[in-house]
């Protein structure tokens, strides 16, 4: 199956000042990331703060360039296409963020948010546009006379099924999901999630999800990336990563989720893992988790180990 999503080395730095006469520190909040994601398919992107999930989502969602690397839409090379295919190609994948009242215009009544894209986008007549968000809500499970209402009047799995349907208006192939049901009651959440299997079923969307909620990834993807600093250290099939985890930080993040069979408590492994993840102004040299690796050898503090694998799963780790 095509990938309509390819990320090649994918890196990002910043220029952070330091002070009126110092040089500016240079930041990697990416590092080179390299990922596939197949038309109807989820990827899971899964790591602690400042992993650098959220700079991958604005590079995917063209927000921002990459500083080297490549990134492909539907083959497509997004680093190298002139402004107005760059144009064209935003419209082929839009994001749902994590707190919905906030990424909503709390003066814009709802109907006018849904047909905003297509006002910008699209040539359609303003009947053509109502006649859609219309469409559109009755698909995400809102009822016809939330059109006129505004943001606050709404529940916040409400605001989350108004903002995933804003992000379908324009029928995108890729839908980047940044931690989408976090801020929900778990009730809600186990909706909003259903919403997105039958939405992608239905449409065909592409997810990249990104959550650091092992439970609900578990529940939603097909392919999961853990990141670590800025880089990749493990990526695979769900049930490979699940079942036969192999970085010693996935398996830390795994031990950590909660289960829900009584009887995990006294036959699961619990690994806690000691210290914070390492300053990105100053990474550990070789494997930037070593300072934090219970199984730790001296080849890990010398030499950073690439992924490794096969299409089932990849690690980057001397000892897996």
């Amino acid at each position: 199956m095509t990938a309509v999503l390819e990320g090649q080395d994918l890196a990002r730095s910043y220029d952070v000042s330091r002070g009126l006469f110092a040089k500016p520190a240079i930041v990697q909040a990416l590092a080179g990331v390299s990922f596939q994601l197949e038309a109807g398919k989820t990827l899971a992107v899964v790591g602690e703060s400042g992993s650098g999930k959220s700079t991958l989502a604005r590079l995917v969602t063209l927000i921002e360039p990459p500083t080297t690397g490549r990134l492909y839409i539907d083959g497509k090379d997004v680093t190298t296409v002139g402004a107005d295919e760059k144009q064209a190609l935003r419209q082929r994948i839009q994001m749902v963020f994590q707190n919905p009242y906030g990424a909503l215009n709390p003066r814009q009544r709802i109907g006018a948010a849904l047909e905003e894209p297509l006002k910008v986008h699209t040539q359609l007549t303003a009947a053509e546009r109502s006649e859609a968000a219309r469409a559109m809500m009755a698909r995400v499970g809102l009822r016809p006379e939330h059109y006129d209402r505004y943001p606050h009047m709404f529940s916040g799995g409400q605001r989350q099924r108004i903002a995933i349907a804003r992000a379908l208006m324009l029928k995108p192939p890729i839908l980047v999901l940044d931690e989408p049901v976090s801020a929900l009651d778990v009730s809600i959440r186990a909706q909003v999630l259903n919403l997105l299997a039958e939405l992608q079923e239905e449409l065909g969307t592409a997810y990249l999800f990104i959550s650091h909620d092992l439970s609900v990834v578990r529940h939603i993807a097909d392919r999961v990336m853990v990141m670590y600093l800025g880089r990749a250290v493990e990526l695979g099939d769900r049930d490979v990563i699940f079942k036969h985890a192999r970085h010693p930080y996935t398996r830390a993040l795994l031990s950590a989720t909660p289960s829900a069979d009584p009887a995990a408590k006294f036959t699961k492994e619990r690994i806690i893992l000691q210290g914070e993840l390492p300053s990105p102004f100053d990474p550990p040299p070789g494997c930037a988790f070593n300072p934090r690796c219970p199984i730790v050898v001296d080849r890990c503090r010398r030499e950073r180990p690439d992924l490794a694998g096969d299409a089932q799963g990849s690690v980057a780790c001397w000892r897996a």
